[in-house]
């Protein structure tokens, strides 16, 4: 029998209390304290958003701080409180919390509420990490574009009541977990880095320019056009696709999607599947995706859509390439960078692309596809070790902050 088993048997062998949040501690809400507050040192403080961002399960130093004067005037966590972020774009986000552990108080902002309770500290930050926890959050999310909850809605929450004893061994059980899950990742997340490296280097020197292979500007090969110009909505008839949704491997994200609705006017502006994307402007400029989903989307005017018909280049092939250093060794001679850094049709139509056989160009593509599923396919190889790791550490996370109820 586990240390664990064995003080539920002699502490709370007829079940677990559970109670609501709101009956064993207090939600009190942050204010005032904005990032323009925030100082590389001074009154130890936490913007909502660095919860989501930099603190994990607990903190027991701050990244940031703020004046005394500021902070005269904030609302203050105390060691053992717990910090929460209530607003999200991400319903999954909202809520997340950290046990603040320091040895002081630590100022909060708004759109973020301390907890004050009664229980250990480290074993409600993970309940509230408990698919328990979400699944009773969800039904009191509220808002459109910007998701969050109220310290009202939090208090009506159940969460199991063990003595605390047992919340204590269940916390040192999760605190191992999480070391062996984070030192796993770490591990995976290293072998990943360096398939990467093994990756663009077998890329490069496939798509390397050589003779007897043309390289044409790419303005001779496909059509391109510049994208609609709407305002992105939280719904509607059409995703939008726009420069913030191409990842940095050049896949389309699927994080916070926005949509528009379109009439006649947009008719020109749908993508098709094949269709290849490019960023002509910011901090992404340059880089391309390829849409190869089946449901309706337009694309934004800060994308150039690449678009071949004539049958010399394969679609996938030309992502291939836009990710390679023949590609970006062009493109950053060419980009200006007289202020945001642009790429337009007219300069982009100049990069010249290698292009061989229709033949060589498919047995290219299925060579790099495979090494790409190796490094980024969430269904094989590392990420979904990665994946599979993580779907066990919750699955026991879930188990061990489950009860038999104790009967009324």
């Amino acid at each position: 029998m586990s240390r664990l088993e064995e003080l539920i048997a002699e502490l709370c062998p007829d079940g677990v209390a559970y109670a609501r949040l709101g009956e064993v501690g207090q939600f009190v809400r942050g204010n005032g304290l904005q990032k323009k507050d925030l100082l590389p040192e001074g009154v130890p403080a936490v913007h909502y958003g660095e919860i989501h961002t930099t603190y994990g399960v607990w903190a027991t130093e701050t990244k940031s701080f703020t004046d005394e004067i500021s902070a005269a005037k904030l609302r203050r966590g105390r060691p053992g409180d717990l910090l929460i972020a209530t607003t999200s774009e991400d319903d999954q986000a909202v809520a997340k919390a950290t046990a603040w552990l320091g040895d002081i108080d630590v100022v909060l902002s708004s759109d973020a509420y301390i907890y004050r309770h009664s229980l250990d500290a480290k074993y409600v930050a993970y309940f509230f990490q408990s698919t328990s926890f979400q699944d009773q959050k969800r039904r009191h999310i509220s808002g459109t574009k910007v998701r969050r909850i109220s310290g009202e809605s939090l208090a009506k929450i159940r969460i199991p009541v063990p003595p605390l004893e047992v919340q204590r061994e269940i916390v040192r059980i999760l605190d191992q977990f999480t070391q062996l899950e984070a030192e796993l990742e770490a591990e995976l997340e290293a072998e990943r880095d360096a398939r990467r490296v093994q990756s663009a280097s077998y890329r490069d020197q496939l798509l390397r320019p050589t003779a007897g292979i043309d390289a044409i500007p790419l303005g001779e090969l496909a059509e391109l056009k510049y994208g609609f110009t709407d305002k992105a909505l939280s719904a509607g008839s059409h995703r939008f696709l726009r420069i913030t949704d191409i990842l940095s491997s050049g896949k389309l994200s699927s994080e916070s999607p926005k949509f528009v609705n379109i009439g006649a006017s947009a008719a020109d502006y749908i993508a098709a599947p094949g269709d290849l994307f490019m960023a002509r402007t910011g901090a992404t400029y340059g880089k391309t995706m390829m849409y190869e989903e089946e449901s309706a989307a337009v694309y934004a005017s800060f994308l150039i859509r690449i678009r071949f018909s004539n049958g010399r280049v394969l679609p996938k092939f030309y992502w291939h390439f836009a990710q390679s250093t023949a590609y970006w060794d062009q493109a950053n001679a060419m980009v200006s960078t007289g202020g945001q850094p642009q790429f337009n049709a007219n300069v982009l139509k100049l990069v010249r692309v290698p292009v061989p056989s229709i033949e060589e160009q498919r047995r290219i593509v299925a060579l790099l596809d495979r090494f790409d599923a190796l490094v980024n396919d969430l269904t094989i190889g590392l990420p979904a070790e990665l994946a599979a790791r993580r779907k066990q550490y919750e699955y026991y996370r879930d188990k061990l902050l489950t009860f038999k109820e104790l009967s009324a």
